[in-house]
């Protein structure tokens, strides 16, 4: 085999379902034209709006990795559009990095302070804002994976800073929260929760002894929050926990080994919703749902969704019946 032909050969093209997108908000054409060719050439899948409209418009289709917004536009800028894109549900945890000419501190604090986690300065420097794009998407990334792991658990979180303002939460704690506290500020705690954390903030300066947490009852459940301080970094944090109570107690399927959260899946197939029902309803991806099902299928010993199912109904839900 003629080896220079090995190494002159182009590598295989990266997936497309693999390749970050980024979008790329910015009225100036040589600048779109710059930094699409740049990123293209990178890897990445690039989306353009001119203003910062159409970029929130666009954020209405498709979820980017990253969004690259220039500060100064006509119209909507970029640090208005960009407080108006942390306040999109489906948008709010994408990393936004300026692009701006402007480096006086004001301008640098602003955009911090509506939401951008870094900036690069003009004229634009390709090779840099690549660097800084990739670097930005995989930690991201890793943030997203950190929040998946939590959310696959039983528990939901909140971090909150060192003046109890919350710094982010997992997606389950956001699906309870307006689950049991309704018409509640999106971004900020409920009246009533702000309230007890207040009382309990005093309470954590003044005792070391344990806080009596939060309880609240819905329709068919009860939800408990605890909160606890880091003693390293003195962040707060409230951990959330859902007693459904019109769900089997775990207890009930001790003799099929099923863990609570296979419980809580197994229980709402028994009531006909979809995977991805059972995943918006308790805050977890449809492929995690998924996941769970798979193990419950070989636990208890059925094939397929229809069998799990009539097996809930006629064995997990009758008083009456013992577990064999």
């Amino acid at each position: 085999m003629d080896d220079h032909l090995t190494l002159s050969a182009d590598p295989p093209p990266r997936p497309l379902a693999s390749r970050p997108v980024v979008l790329i908000v910015d009225d100036m054409p040589d600048n779109l034209a710059l930094l699409s060719d740049a990123l293209d050439e990178s890897g990445h899948i690039v989306l353009v709006a001119t203003d910062g409209a159409s970029a929130i418009q666009r954020l209405g289709y498709i979820t980017p990795d990253l969004i690259l917004l220039d500060a100064v536009m006509p119209g909507l800028d970029g640090f208005e559009t960009c407080r108006r894109i942390k306040l999109l549900a489906s948008a709010a945890h994408v990393p936004v990095v300026f692009m701006t000419g402007l480096t006086e501190t004001e301008h640098v604090v602003r955009g911090f302070q509506v939401g951008g986690i870094d900036y690069v300065t003009k004229p634009i420097q390709p090779l840099e804002i690549v660097a800084r794009v990739a670097a930005h998407i995989k930690t991201a990334r890793m943030m997203s994976q950190a929040r998946d792991v939590i959310d696959a658990a039983a528990h939901a979180v909140i971090v909150l800073g060192t003046d109890g303002a919350p710094l982010w939460q997992t997606g389950k704690a956001s699906f309870w929260l307006e689950k049991y506290f309704p018409r509640s500020e999106q971004r900020k705690l409920p009246p009533q929760l702000q309230f007890w954390l207040n009382e309990n903030l005093v309470l954590l300066r003044q005792t070391q002894q344990p806080l009596q947490p939060l309880v609240v009852n819905g329709d068919d459940g009860e939800l408990t929050i605890h909160l606890s301080k880091n003693a390293q970094s003195a962040e707060l944090t409230l951990l959330l926990e859902e007693k459904s109570l019109s769900l089997p107690n775990p207890a009930q399927l001790e003799a099929y080994r099923l863990t609570p959260r296979e419980t809580d899946v197994l229980a709402w197939v028994s009531k006909g919703k979809t995977n991805r029902d059972i995943a918006d309803i308790l805050g977890m991806s449809p492929r995690t749902v998924n996941k769970h099902l798979e193990h419950i299928y070989i636990k208890l010993g059925v094939e397929t969704r229809a069998a799990a199912a009539a097996l809930a109904i006629s064995r997990l839900y009758d008083p009456g019946h013992t577990l064999q």
